[in-house]
C-alpha cells in the first residue's frame, strides 16, 4: 500500500528514549528522547518536549523541541517556538519563530536545479 505524502510513518512518542542511528522511509516524528543520528528521505518533526542530541539528515526538518547536533535539510529547516537548538544547519531554506534560543550557525545555499 502506498503512502500520502505527509503521512507520519513513523512516531517515537513521549517518554521513549532511544539510543543509535534512526532511518525512516516517510514523514517521522520525535516527541522523546534521541541520541545518535537521525534520517529521513521526507520530513522530521520534533515535538515540543523531545530532546535530541544527534545530527539529522532529511529533506524538511521541523523542530518545536530541544536539538543539539549538526542538520542538514535539502528543501527547509523550521525552527518553531519554543525550541531551543545548538549546533550547525545546512540548507537553503531557514525560518526561525521569534521566540526560539538560537545557538549556532547556519551554512545556505542554493537548492540544487533538478530540472532540466
Amino acid at each position: 500500500m502506498e503512502r500520502r505524502r505527509g503521512e507520519v510513518s513513523a512516531i517515537i512518542e513521549e517518554g521513549c528514549k532511544f539510543e543509535g542511528n534512526l532511518s525512516f522511509n516517510g514523514t517521522a516524528r520525535i516527541a522523546g528522547i534521541v541520541n545518535g543520528s537521525v534520517f529521513s528521505n521526507d520530513t522530521v518533526v520534533i515535538s515540543e518536549g523531545a530532546i535530541i542530541n544527534a545530527d539529522i539528515n532529511a529533506n524538511i526538518i521541523i523542530i518545536a523541541g530541544s536539538v543539539k547536533g549538526n542538520i542538514k535539510a535539502s528543501s527547509r529547516v523550521e525552527i518553531l517556538k519554543p525550541a531551543r537548538f545548538e549546533g550547525i544547519i545546512t540548507t537553503p531554506s531557514l525560518i526561525v519563530e521569534e521566540g526560539v534560543i538560537f545557538h549556532g550557525t547556519t551554512k545556505m545555499r542554493d537548492k540544487k536545479n533538478t530540472q532540466t
